[in-house]
């Protein structure tokens, strides 16, 4: 894996380029006069401990907003309730 040296600037000003870089497996030290502040790798989906649960992208070109998707949550949850009476 490479790794490189960048400035806060440089991330700011070229963030979706340094994004692709990051997903193809680049790592970078981001520095800020001189000193570094932090890093940026790619993530390891097996220790991140994240897990997709539902990808609205594909239900819905562009995502679903948040207010539909509560909106149905809410009446699943009526509808549950009123089951359980």
């Amino acid at each position: 894996m490479q790794h490189n040296i960048i400035s806060v600037k440089d991330l700011r000003l070229n963030l979706d380029a340094y994004a692709q870089k990051v997903r193809r497996g680049a790592s970078f030290t981001v520095v800020k006069q001189s000193k570094p502040i932090f890093k940026i790798s790619p993530v390891d989906d097996e220790e991140s401990g994240w897990e997709t649960v539902v990808d609205f992208t594909k239900i819905k070109k562009g995502g679903v907003p948040i207010d539909e998707v509560l909106s149905a949550l809410q009446s699943l949850r009526r509808k549950e309730d009123a089951m359980k009476k």
